[in-house]
């Protein structure tokens, strides 16, 4: 696997674009990738000098958390993801579960270290899923509560606001993105130039913030505060939220334009704004309860909250997608059941829509919004995920590095040392928050990992036990050659997992029918460790009669069979026709018992979630008419 700044996949998804198509790309960054980051200024700073830390907001105390923020937006941001762990794509892809399957493609097969890299990889998966719970909640409550600044009165409405907000973003998601993905990009410049106009508005009132930068005060910070100092960090975190966006949205636009977003327009525009209230508090220490709206001019507050909702809204947005994307990497990769996907744009074929983790999502943003009613409130729970999600992602990249880049892993080893000191830290900042609400997202990830683990470990188990009682096709077909049954006119597809064994279903239907069809193909799917699969089809005769396809697909693509297989006659003389052709699968009915697998508690759960997965003929596109499933009963 070569290992590039950009690789042929994420060249080819971005095209090789002129100075106009670069800025589009640039653009469309700026609206998907950064709008988590992006909303951070909302709350960061006012959250640093909440009463939790007990900081009080002096000259050395302000100047200190700023230079904290800048070079953690710089340590972490700038150099560990836009600098570096942009290069580990997965054939043009990124996020954790591609670095995983990356990462475990380095490793020895069915190893305890693939084993232990596959564990990390989905619990950082989970934490995922929780920062995809709370994203939403603290940005829009975050954006409304600017409704206080301006109209104190109005306070009681800012809660009932966001549960409106949040239902139509949830409501509307069957629709798709694709239209208003035409403005999120422009809206998301507007809002990060308006961050900087604001920021330079109050640092021209007192520049000497831009000794911030030096990193000196950040040490004096650490310095004046002793040991304490490290829990600030639980607060500094939050300017960093939504780092982990810019490696996972790689492959919708490629490595170059989200490095010149960021480099160029949004990190200039979000320091500028952090100065900016900075320089406002020193002035006017009052302006801590809400730094971001005190820095805003009276005449501009109401169109700024405008602003900031819709910005948050898209932030919003962007998290919902990846959210999406995510679960369906792990479904495709035998993480989770199997779910309706729906597509919301016949162009693009990321843009997907996934019900249940829809609804999922929506009533636990809303109970959140509802339990904690205050942005501040949620901060306390924001950052675990995040710290943890980043961490997990250091110690996969090491990996990667140690393994595929012989020339770069000398320096990028012991950069990623000094990555994984920062994110501990960080996450022991989060860790003494736990029973102060941080231990919402970690309810939500153990909860997550635990789902994800029983499916992975059931579908091993259910495996073993149809490989045990299955018969080897190399002795069925001499001897059904033997004394062979009526044969029908067509084609009969049976599905199976195992290459080796006679299928479950055409045993039923050579017991219940008595016959065979005049072709009968065993069909198995594979699910690779790439995003996209560049030999689809392997075509094998058995015997006369007899085929065995193998089809192929990555981790990032949606099966559709009846496709791949009428692409089977442009590979060999077997020519499939659709009306004549019958599937067949197997129904699997799971029997729970104490005696071996799993906990019987776990054999349980495994048997409610393969019960409720979606059937094979939506997943794999298989038409309902020409779909036969027949039962049968498994222990395990």
């Amino acid at each position: 696997m070569a290992i590039s700044n950009e690789s042929p996949a994420t060249a080819h998804a971005a095209g090789n674009p002129g100075h106009a198509g670069m800025a589009a790309l640039v653009v469309g960054a700026i609206g998907v990738v950064f709008g988590d980051i992006g909303t951070s200024p909302l709350y960061t700073l006012r959250d640093a000098f909440s009463p939790h830390y007990g900081l009080t907001a002096d000259h050395d105390t302000v100047l200190g958390i700023l230079s904290l923020i800048f070079w953690a937006q710089m340590i972490v941001v700038t150099l560990k993801y836009v600098t570096v762990i942009l290069r580990a794509d997965n054939d043009g892809e990124g996020g954790i579960m591609a670095l995983m399957a990356l990462a475990q493609r380095t490793l020895p097969k069915n190893s305890r270290s693939t084993y232990a890299v596959g564990l990390l990889g989905i619990f950082g998966a989970s934490l995922f899923f929780g920062d995809g719970v709370i994203t939403p909640a603290i940005s829009v409550l975050s954006a409304l509560e600017g409704i206080e600044v301006v109209a104190p009165q109005l306070h009681d409405w800012i809660v009932p606001l966001a549960v409106v907000i949040l239902l139509l973003l949830f409501l509307s998601q069957r629709y798709g993105t694709a239209k208003v993905g035409r403005v999120f990009g422009p809206v998301t410049c507007v809002w990060f130039l308006a961050l900087a106009a604001l920021g330079v508005l109050n640092i021209v009132h007192n520049p000497e913030v831009i000794n911030a930068l030096n990193p000196a005060w950040a040490v004096g910070f650490f310095i004046d505060h002793s040991w304490h100092g490290i829990f600030i960090l639980g607060a500094v975190v939050l300017a960093i939220t939504g780092g982990e966006a810019l490696y996972a949205d790689m492959g919708h636009f490629g490595a170059r334009p989200i490095r010149y977003a960021w480099y160029f327009f949004v990190l200039p525009a979000l320091m500028l704004n952090y100065l900016g209230q900075g320089a406002l508090v020193l002035e006017h220490p009052e302006a801590i309860r809400n730094p971001f709206y005190m820095s805003v001019p009276d005449w501009a507050r109401i169109p700024m909250i405008v602003l900031a909702t819709a910005a948050t809204v898209i932030a919003s947005q962007a998290v919902i997608t990846g959210t999406y994307s995510v679960a369906r990497q792990a479904m495709q990769l035998g993480y989770i059941p199997r779910m309706q996907i729906k597509h919301t744009s016949r162009e693009t074929i990321g843009q997907i829509y996934i019900p249940w983790i829809n609804w999922v999502l929506m009533v636990a943003v809303i109970m959140l919004v509802l339990i904690f009613k205050r942005s501040e409130a949620l901060t306390s729970a924001y950052g675990v995920s995040v710290s943890g999600t980043m961490f997990i992602d250091t110690l996969l990249l090491a990996i990667v590095a140690r393994a595929l880049w012989p020339r770069a892993r000398a320096w990028v080893l012991p950069l990623c040392v000094v990555f994984a000191i920062i994110e501990l830290a960080f996450l022991i900042a989060n860790g003494v928050k736990f029973f102060d609400g941080a231990w919402v997202p970690v309810a939500f990830g153990v909860v997550a990992f635990t789902l994800l683990r029983t499916w992975r470990r059931g579908r091993q188990l259910l495996h073993e036990e149809v490989q045990k009682e299955g018969i080897r096709l190399d002795t069925f077909l001499p001897g059904l050659m033997l004394a062979p049954p009526v044969r029908v006119p067509g084609t009969a597809v049976f599905l199976t997992t195992d290459l080796g064994v006679v299928p479950h279903a055409l045993l039923h239907n050579l017991k219940h029918n008595k016959v065979l069809h005049e072709r009968n193909v065993f069909l198995t799917v594979q699910t690779l460790t790439v995003p996209y699969a560049h030999k689809r089809l392997k075509i094998e005769t058995l015997s006369e009669g007899f085929y065995r396809i193998v089809i192929r697909f990555g981790f990032m693509e949606t099966p559709d069979v009846p496709l791949a297989l009428m692409c089977s006659a442009d590979e060999s003389a077997l020519c499939l026709d659709p009306m004549d052709t019958t599937y067949f699968a197997s129904r699997e009915t799971i029997v729970a018992t104490a005696r071996r697998g799993m906990p019987e508690w776990r054999d349980r759960l495994f048997a409610v979630m393969h019960r409720n997965a979606a059937p094979a003929s939506g997943f794999f596109r298989i038409p309902g008419n020409r779909l036969v499933e027949l039962g049968t009963q498994v222990e395990i």
